[in-house]
């Protein structure tokens, strides 16, 4: 089968592409035109924009929390999408069968939940198997699990930390690892209410900044891909700035990723001690060029956040709308789901909006910068099409902040900020760079060999209504969306990494289970039948 997508504006910034022009796709991947050739099939681009399939580093789409979340808010789900009558529950609002048709209608066709317990991967593995269209990965969660923090306490060296990262993520069938406030959940166990960068978890006299270094040094030397996924300490404090600025420099030279930034942009200048700190997280951000980042865009209304931060979630539970919240304690992480409300009215909630805005304005590289509401914490994904013609907008951003309070916007740097993104660096943002940090070779771009992962958009009519409703998606080729509405439904897979590690290792685990659970450890293995469908995972090579 021969596709050609004609006439579109193709922006293609992997290959400095930007011009009217056609996209080949054959048996699912992307070819040179070739010469002479007649289509079988020709799709009119004419007047439109085409991208390849956007990418979602870090959105949480499965997992215990976010069924959690779905138990703790019936009501939401009534408020998002009415239920069919004589439809199965898995069709009610934010399942898994709706988000990754929502996803799709968006022009997204990759999309990574950032936050699995190894022990519950099979659980989120069979999720995601049930959301379709898109293809899906997992990050498993380490560094505050007992086996690893005992590794550091004894002094195992370099090699056992490896070893046990490689035999996580094969078990767990993972594209990469998260690490979440290292040590807090340990720590909240023992009765702490906060934990710093530098603090010693109690039992295994180790601190947070240790546990983070061995998982990124790891994750470097066993070649996977995407760098070591963390989310600091500290999360959501007035001043935490300061934290966000010693991570980065404790970075130094080798790869490191920071989740949802924003909400470690704060300083303690003004009246109520709560301001944005953003321009000097950016400065930091734009000086460490091993370091990325993403997000976690604010955005008004109701949404619920869900973290396994345990630290954090107590801390929050007081602010929970609708009054009811879950904290549970945990193997590892713990977690909790506290629904919020945001409110354009709110002094704390205004600057936390545009503080967002300020980093994605004031870091400079769009390839280092990428762009999450850290779903649902921020704000839902549904939300994007509309932050995205916040980026591209002075004005519209100078009418939201007309309606803000003026106290909040004077404790930031938003409304003298002039910059306004382009397609391209939209593009840059959602594909090629999201790519590129997860080692997808084969997506987030339209060159010859390339999953034929495409979207187009229609051009002029309001960035937000192009970017909420494609008007094609094609995803390995296949036409799945047509004016903003899925006309076709499939299953993508699981991206995986599968880096080596000394058999010792197997021994070791059996070991511990056994003696700790009387399990073997095989209850936490994600085997290959677990997915009754034809190649349910897609394999990404590591660098050794």
């Amino acid at each position: 089968m021969l596709t050609r997508i004609a006439g579109g504006r193709v922006i293609d910034p992997a290959h400095g592409r930007d011009a009217v022009g056609d996209v080949w796709v054959r048996d699912g991947y992307i070819v040179d035109a070739p010469p002479g050739a007649q289509a079988d099939q020709t799709h009119d681009a004419r007047g439109k924009v085409v991208m390849a399939g956007a990418i979602d580093i870090h959105s949480h789409i499965a997992g215990a929390n976010t069924n959690t979340a779905r138990l703790l808010l019936p009501e939401q789900h009534k408020a998002s999408t009415r239920r069919p009558a004589e439809t199965p529950l898995s069709t009610a609002g934010w399942s898994t069968f709706e988000t990754g048709c929502r996803y799709a209608e968006m022009g997204f066709t990759t999309v990574v939940e950032p936050a699995v317990s190894p022990h519950h991967a099979l659980h989120a593995h069979l999720e995601l198997a049930d959301t379709p269209i898109i293809d899906k990965a997992i990050l498993s969660v380490l560094g505050n699990d007992d086996f690893l923090l005992g590794l550091l306490r004894q002094k195992d060296g370099p090699a056992a930390i490896r070893d046990h990262v490689a035999w996580t993520l094969q078990t767990s069938r993972a594209l990469g690892i998260k690490c979440i406030n290292a040590g807090g959940a340990v720590a909240f166990k023992a009765n702490a209410r906060s934990f710093s960068l530098d603090d010693a978890v109690p039992h295994y006299g180790v601190s947070s900044r240790a546990i983070f270094k061995a998982l990124q040094h790891a994750v470097r030397e066993l070649g996977v891909p995407h760098p070591l996924h963390l989310h600091c300490n500290n999360l959501g404090m007035a001043g935490n700035v300061e934290t966000a600025l010693a991570t980065i420099a404790a970075a130094e030279d080798v790869p490191l990723h920071l989740a949802h930034v924003q909400f470690y942009a704060y300083g303690k200048e003004g009246e109520r001690g709560f301001s944005s700190a953003a321009p000097r997280l950016a400065e930091a951000v734009n000086a460490a060029k091993v370091v990325t980042v993403d997000v976690g865009q604010v955005m008004f209304g109701q949404t619920v956040t869900i973290s396994s931060d345990v630290l954090r979630q107590f801390d929050a539970r007081h602010q929970a709308k609708p009054r009811k919240w879950v904290i549970f304690d945990g193997d590892a992480n713990g977690g909790g789901i506290v629904p919020y409300n945001y409110r354009a009215s709110d002094f704390y909630n205004a600057v936390q909006w545009a503080a967002g805005l300020e980093l994605f304005l004031l870091i400079d590289d769009p390839s280092r910068v990428f762009f999450t509401t850290d779903h649902p914490n921020g704000a839902p994904f549904t939300t994007y099409p509309e932050i995205f013609a916040l980026l591209m907008s002075r004005e519209l951003r100078a009418e939201w902040i007309a309606k803000l309070p003026k106290e909040a916007m004077a404790a930031t740097t938003l409304p003298s900020i002039a910059r306004e993104y382009t397609l391209a660096e939209i593009a840059t943002m959602t594909r090629a760079a999201p790519a590129r940090l997860l080692g997808l070779s084969d997506r987030g771009h339209l060159g010859a060999g390339a999953v034929a992962d495409v979207a187009v958009y229609d051009d002029g009519q309001g960035r937000a209504r192009m970017f909420g409703s494609a008007a094609l998606v094609f995803k390995d080729g296949e036409l799945v969306v047509r004016n903003g509405k899925v006309t076709h439904y499939r299953f993508g897979r699981a991206l995986t990494v599968r880096p080596d590690y000394d058999a010792a290792m197997d021994r070791r685990m059996a070991a511990y289970y056994d003696t700790r659970y009387g399990l073997a450890d095989d209850f936490i293995k994600v085997p290959d039948f677990a997915i009754p469908r034809p190649a349910p995972f897609g394999l990404v090579p590591c660098a050794r």
